[in-house]
């Protein structure tokens, strides 16, 4: 074996000398061009990609799977259910702190997305207008997220090509400079929405939409800027591109439910597939995606859905959006009060916040014990007061446990059920982003900013006449729902962009860019049980900590902490 072992070395350098004989040996051919600095049409393209991919990856992150709860949890709308720990210190805000997995995961994915957006620009500049105004729209929306959950941050507008350890923050002003600058370019070189290489590609509209949002927020510092909030949200209403869903529409008519459920099926929510007020629809599905295909196992179901099937009697159906976790739940406010003196809003229907269900396991019959209050307990429980016998089709009876975890009303906006994934690890499904009725939203509140409050109600309008199109049918009164100017305030648009925009919006970021987060804490509402209701919240809560590895690693300056932290 020795003999044999050193003919194989000599092989091996024969080999070798005969190949370094060759002129061309220490020349490269890379079978790939897709290299940084890269300049032609198939690089930038695969660049440009890219950037759709690390939005995927932010928002479809399934390593913490109650990332998601973060952006929601600790609010007006929803508290506590089954979490899985990256979120606790959200409503459990004493605990809050620089080594947070959510606040360091959103933290580098906004440097990813403007790195790679700086890679773009440098490489090809105004010789490649789509590309970079595509680049420049996620580095504004990169900076926007920064800004608003940070405050001062570092300004990087360059490629970061060597470590750099040098950082220092600088103010919010001089990055909405930049902000600004990066939206009025992707604005003016950007295709229309018909125009786009894709569905989900970014087109003027997408960005004015995140104008109107950004110069809303830069207007609480200087007013000015909610005429342009103004601006870009009558762009997006005027163009005629865009109207609110008002009948029902696409694959699942032959199915119960309504105009405004039928938005938000898989099948549905394309501007291809009927829905014409989709504004940013990002494509998420099995092998193709502008991102390439599904990227990690989205958790947006398991967060915003009951684990009902833990229920016997109840088995996974696309009815009831297949299988949750139950992250987190709605919020008293949320569940009820929003809703005072709205009855027959059509999003508030058991089809749009599932209220209660039917068994539906086939062939299903079971005695149950029933107490007094109607919950379910154990059939032999002396605290029964009566059983009854329960069939496939009868109305679904809960624990009182059940609450915090397996059922409580629900939005189904994230409800997707695929027949060969029962279990349901990653949500499948194309996300809602942007649509037009966020568009009359933020309209109406920059109107009312602007000292406008018969405008905001006008918009706001817009969103009821559709909300009540059938109770008015059905109740005769046309002016049903309808709201005054006398009826606007920053609360009330507040309380509308719950209604309208539940499980869609970042919920933390609109309260934090609008100066209501401390308020509406106040309006959760639950005070039960314990452990799981929103505590220890201080003013400085409102602006997240910087990563504390971030400030470790700056060892050429400092990097400062964020006051409280």
């Amino acid at each position: 074996m020795k003999h044999c072992k050193n003919i194989y070395i000599i092989i091996a350098v024969v080999s070798m000398t005969v190949a370094s004989c060759k002129s061309d040996f220490l020349e490269e051919d890379p079978y790939s061009s897709y290299r940084t600095g890269a300049t032609d049409a198939q690089t930038i393209e695969a660049q440009v990609i890219g950037l759709h991919r690390i939005f995927a990856e932010l928002w479809g992150w399934s390593g913490r799977q109650g990332f998601l709860a973060c952006w929601q949890i600790g609010t007006d709308i929803t508290v506590a259910g089954s979490t899985e720990g990256v979120e606790n210190p959200f409503y459990q805000y004493a605990d809050l702190n620089s080594e947070n997995a959510g606040v360091a995961y959103l933290w580098q994915k906004c440097y990813d997305f403007i790195n790679h957006a700086n890679v773009i620009i440098a490489a090809v500049g105004d010789n490649n207008v789509k590309a970079t105004a595509e680049a420049k729209f996620f580095r504004a929306y990169a900076y926007n997220m920064l800004v608003t959950l940070w405050g001062d941050v570092p300004l990087v507008k360059t490629p970061v090509t060597t470590p750099v350890f040098n950082y220092t923050r600088q103010s919010v002003a001089e990055i909405d400079q930049l902000i600004e600058e990066d939206l009025n370019y992707a604005i003016a070189n950007l295709p229309e929405v018909d125009q786009a290489a894709n569905e989900s590609r970014i087109n003027k509209n997408i960005v004015r939409q995140l104008a109107a949002e950004a110069y809303l927020r830069i207007g609480m510092r200087d007013n000015s800027y909610f005429a342009k909030a103004e601006q870009a949200a009558d762009a997006i209403i005027n163009s005629g591109k865009y109207r609110l869903i008002e009948a029902r529409y696409g694959k699942f008519l032959s199915e119960g439910g309504d105009y405004y459920r039928d938005m938000f099926r898989w099948g549905n929510q394309r501007r291809s597939q009927g829905n014409t007020e989709g504004i940013w629809t990002f494509e998420m599905e099995y092998n193709r995606v502008v991102a390439g295909g599904t990227v990690d196992n989205p958790q947006h179901r398991r967060v915003w859905q009951p684990a009902y099937h833990k229920w016997d009697g109840m088995i996974n159906a696309d009815s009831l959006g297949g299988r949750g976790n139950g992250r987190l739940r709605l919020s008293n406010f949320m569940k009820y009060k929003v809703w005072t003196g709205l009855n027959g809003d059509i999003r508030n229907s058991n089809y749009n916040i599932r209220r209660y269900t039917y068994y539906n396991r086939p062939n299903f019959t079971a005695n149950i014990g029933v107490d007094v209050d109607g919950y379910r307990v154990k059939a032999d429980d002396p605290t029964s007061v009566r059983t009854v016998t329960i069939k496939t089709g009868d109305r679904a009876i809960p624990f009182r446990a059940d609450s915090l975890e397996v059922w409580y009303p629900y939005p189904t906006k994230w409800g997707g059920y695929d027949a060969t994934d029962d279990f349901g690890y990653a949500l499948v499904k194309d996300w809602p982003v942007m649509r037009l009725a966020e568009t009359y939203l933020l309209r109406a509140e920059a109107r009312f900013r602007r000292n406008n409050p018969a405008g905001a109600a006008e918009d706001i309008n817009k969103l009821r006449d559709r909300a009540f199109k059938l109770a008015r049918t059905t109740s005769g009164n046309a002016d049903l729902g309808k709201v005054s100017a006398s009826d606007i305030t920053i609360d009330f648009i507040l309380d509308e962009r719950a209604r309208e925009l539940i499980a869609e919006e970042n919920r933390r970021m609109t309260l934090v860019r609008m100066g209501k987060l401390k308020d509406r804490i106040a309006k959760n509402g639950d005070t039960s049980p314990v452990g799981k209701v929103i505590t220890g919240f201080q003013d400085y809560n409102v602006l997240l900590p910087i990563p504390l590895e971030e400030i470790r690693l700056n060892k050429d300056a400092e990097l400062t902490q964020n006051t409280g932290y």
